[in-house]
């Protein structure tokens, strides 16, 4: 429906009645206060549902009659849309921010994590056309009381069959395969890793130059409240690179970091160690720049308890330019593992779409193009 015939539609529903005879009606306009030296500004907004207490007020204010909106049965007031239509949406780690005010509700993060949205069913919702929501980008990390999205309905007065079709839409949401009903927004919780980390090259394990690599791994597993159960430094030996790595496995380590020798120079050989750990899966290559040269692999390990395997290890292996660039690959792709998603090579295919960095002079990362 287009704009001018939801105004046609406002006007056609406006009608004069005497202002005693008002309650439960909604306001078709402002209504304004003067006070001479004291105020002068809006004193009922349009959409104000008259209640018993008001009419003495706008009596004082001269109204005699108002303008009021008739809401037939079929049809719903923008503040009962907007409720309705919040309360579908969100899922799991999101909350409505109160109540409705002049026809929209925000919604905002229950908690600290990793916002999902179901894009497709965003896009559902949004093309019914006299309803609204719009949201921050997938995968942004939120902090708990953050605003992840908004909606409303566009009219004043609005279909009761549009609102009960977004809000079909929106608890048919399949959010980060949550199963039906998730709603379309989610913010999933990121636990806190036990990393091990082997820094590859020979160069830096008989000290020719200095590591740059450790401090900055460190600070990345730490913004995440996580810990380092070790550092290890190996030479280009895939023995010895896969050695450290077990060690790292026993001493608790619940996600492996590899640095450098993720290239094709014969002596870049930290892949190959990684799969002859006995990965499960491994995936060499993303769209992604910086990054191009990044690993996902996953190590089943034996659940201690019995009852089969425990959840395998995520192995992360960042290429040299993790150490030239402040953010890379990495940065797009450990909230996700850490909130206990599944990277494979359809999700490394699917960041190319604003996987490119801008190189920006005073990186500005994560309000920017980057990983959106």
């Amino acid at each position: 429906m287009c704009d001018t015939n939801n105004n046609e539609q406002a006007l056609n529903n406006t009608k004069t009645i005497p202002v005693q005879e008002a309650v439960g009606m909604v306001l078709a306009h402002d209504i304004t206060e003067i006070r001479p030296g004291e105020f002068k500004g809006r004193a009922f907004k349009k959409g104000h549902v008259v209640r018993e207490e008001d009419i003495c007020h706008l009596q004082r204010l001269g109204k005699e009659r108002l303008y009021v909106l008739k809401i037939a049965d079929d049809e719903m007031h923008e503040n009962d849309a907007a409720y309705a239509m919040a309360e579908a949406l969100i899922g799991d780690g999101v909350i409505m921010e109160g109540e409705p005010k002049e026809g929209k509700i925000n919604m905002l993060a229950a908690r600290d994590g990793l916002l999902k949205v179901d894009k497709e069913r965003l896009l559902d919702f949004n093309s019914l056309g006299e309803v609204m929501c719009a949201t921050l980008h997938n995968n942004t990390l939120v902090k708990k009381g953050q605003v992840v999205a908004g909606t409303r309905a566009i009219p004043l007065v609005v279909k009761k069959q549009i609102v009960n079709e977004a809000v079909r839409i929106a608890k048919g949401a399949k959010n980060g395969h949550n199963g039906e009903g998730a709603g379309v927004l989610s913010v999933k919780p990121l636990r806190k890793p036990k990393a091990g980390v082997v820094i590859t090259g020979n160069e830096v394990y008989y000290g020719r130059i200095k590591d740059a690599f450790a401090p900055i791994i460190k600070q990345k597993i730490e913004t995440f409240s996580g810990e380092i159960v070790g550092v290890y430094y190996a030479p280009d030996d895939a023995s010895y690179i896969e050695a450290r790595l077990r060690e790292l496995i026993d001493a608790g380590a619940d996600l492996l970091i590899t640095t450098g020798g993720m290239s094709v120079d014969p002596d870049d050989v930290t892949r190959f160690a990684i799969r002859r750990l006995g990965v499960t899966e491994m995936h060499y290559g993303s769209a992604v720049l910086p990054g191009a040269m990044f690993l996902v692999a996953y190590l089943s390990t034996l659940n201690p308890s019995g009852g089969g395997d425990s959840s395998p290890i995520p192995i992360l292996g960042i290429p040299a330019c993790g150490m030239y660039h402040k953010t890379t690959v990495f940065d797009l792709v450990l909230p996700r593992i850490l909130a206990g998603e599944h990277i494979g090579r359809h999700e490394l295919a699917e960041l190319g779409h604003g996987g490119l960095c801008l190189n920006c002079k005073v990186c500005k990362y994560p309000v920017c193009p980057f990983g959106k």
